[in-house]
């Protein structure tokens, strides 16, 4: 019988069905590829781990774990520890993720970048930030220069790649940027420029997706088949994982909820249209909506707050950065009942804005919501506990995802997709 790999199931009175639709033959190699992620998966959330455990945890024979584990400690995604202490018996060696193996990740926002070091288990080994500049070839030339000061700092290391987060879509045929209405980046080709002064392959998507695959490899997904996550910083942007995958849309354009039209008659959006929800409900919108209070009640002038600056003055109890923030935190829960209503999810993840003050602002958000479910109870809303770290680590998943092995995305018609794994390079 043929082997087939099934994208879209249904569980019925503990059967599995598949929707043969969906399904493709599956060769042999694929079929090792899916077993080398499954064990690769399992060492990295249970490592230390002996190859016995993994054959009982699996159901795969000893012989094909075995051949698994070579290869993967050949390609330095695992190392073998010590041997593990047993009354008697044989003493097995542990598997865990190779800790000499890193990725060096970039966020990449409007106004400013953070750059980093980080290994396999999402620790991070440096940091540094930078002003970026609007013109794309002297902003993407001062991110190779801080990425060329970091490598170094690291001279024990071996650099799997760098992970670029963006805040717009990457088109994932042609990798390059098509869409960020708050960085006017797009046409400039980012990662041939980056590629060809830095020694390591590129991987590029937009922000929301890659803080869905952080919480897919380091996160609290389990179990989870339908989730959106959305980003609050200077837009509004969303991830979709729909049946246990995530979803791209056309183009990589899925997910850009934030340019859901709320008010026809609102403000111009950076995408050129009107009423957009991220002129309501981004970080941006709440700082404007703060120096709008300040000038309606005739206070002195002062410099904008950045974000972190205005829920701490909301803290601190001053009454327009609390008005301000209640306005951001009730259009969010308008946005998110689009969303929900079109998508259904079990789970909503908060990235960034409003969620490092949720305590006080969240319930907003959750009564907008629940006002108007249309049936049921809303979904559970959790939020990212650090940020910054957060979408850092959302650029490492990308590496890990795109080189660890088979990667399992429907890009446009829901089938697997095979990616070429890329050459090992040390910078």
């Amino acid at each position: 019988m043929s082997n087939v790999i099934p994208s879209h199931r249904q569980r019925t009175k503990g059967m599995q069905r598949i929707d043969l639709a969906y399904a493709e033959l599956a060769s042999s190699e694929v079929v090792r590829d899916i077993n080398r992620d499954v064990v690769l998966e399992l060492i990295r959330t249970r490592q230390p781990i002996s190859r016995a455990d993994l054959s009982r945890s699996t159901g795969l024979q000893p012989s094909t774990i075995s051949s698994i584990a070579e290869q993967l400690i050949g390609e330095r995604w695992v190392i073998e520890g010590p041997a593990a202490l047993r009354p008697r018996g044989r003493r097995p060696t542990l598997l865990s993720i190779n800790p000499g193996m890193v990725i060096v990740v970039a966020d990449v926002r409007p106004n400013q970048a953070i750059v980093g070091v980080v290994d396999l288990n999402g620790r991070f080994l440096s940091r540094e930030s930078l002003p970026l500049v609007a013109d794309p070839e002297r902003g993407v030339r001062n991110l190779i220069a801080c990425i060329e000061r970091l490598i170094p700092q690291h001279p024990d290391k071996s650099f799997e790649g760098l992970g670029i987060i963006l805040p717009g879509r990457v088109d994932p045929t042609t990798e390059q940027l098509i869409l960020a209405p708050n960085l006017p980046w797009a046409g400039y080709d980012i990662k041939k420029a980056i590629q060809a002064a830095i020694p390591l392959q590129v991987e590029m998507d937009n922000d929301a997706n890659a803080c869905m695959l952080a919480e897919l490899w380091f996160g609290r997904m389990e179990g989870v088949r339908n989730a959106v996550l959305v980003t609050i910083t200077e837009g509004v942007g969303a991830a979709i994982l729909a049946n246990g995958q995530l979803l791209t849309g056309r183009s990589g354009l899925a997910g850009e909820f934030g340019h859901l039209c709320l008010d026809p008659n609102g403000p111009v959006c950076g995408c050129g249209r009107k009423g957009c929800w991220e002129v309501f409900a981004s970080t941006r919108a709440a700082i404007g909506y703060f120096q709008e209070l300040r000038k309606q009640a005739g206070r002195p002038e002062q410099p904008a707050p950045t974000s972190f600056e205005l829920i701490n003055l909301a803290e601190d109890g001053d009454a327009d950065a609390i008005e301000a923030l209640n306005r951001q935190a009730h259009y969010m829960g308008q946005g998110l009942r689009i969303i929900v209503t079109a998508l259904s999810p079990e789970l909503v993840l908060l990235n960034g804005g409003l969620t490092s003050a949720w305590d006080r602002f969240g319930p907003i958000v959750e009564a907008e919501l629940a006002q108007n479910i249309l049936t049921g109870t809303p979904p559970r809303i959790v939020v990212t506990s650090d940020v910054e770290l957060a979408r850092l680590r959302g650029a490492a998943a990308l590496v890990l995802q795109r080189h660890a092995g088979y990667s399992r995305s429907n890009a446009s018609d829901g089938k697997p997709v095979r990616r070429k794994r890329s050459p090992k390079k040390n910078a």
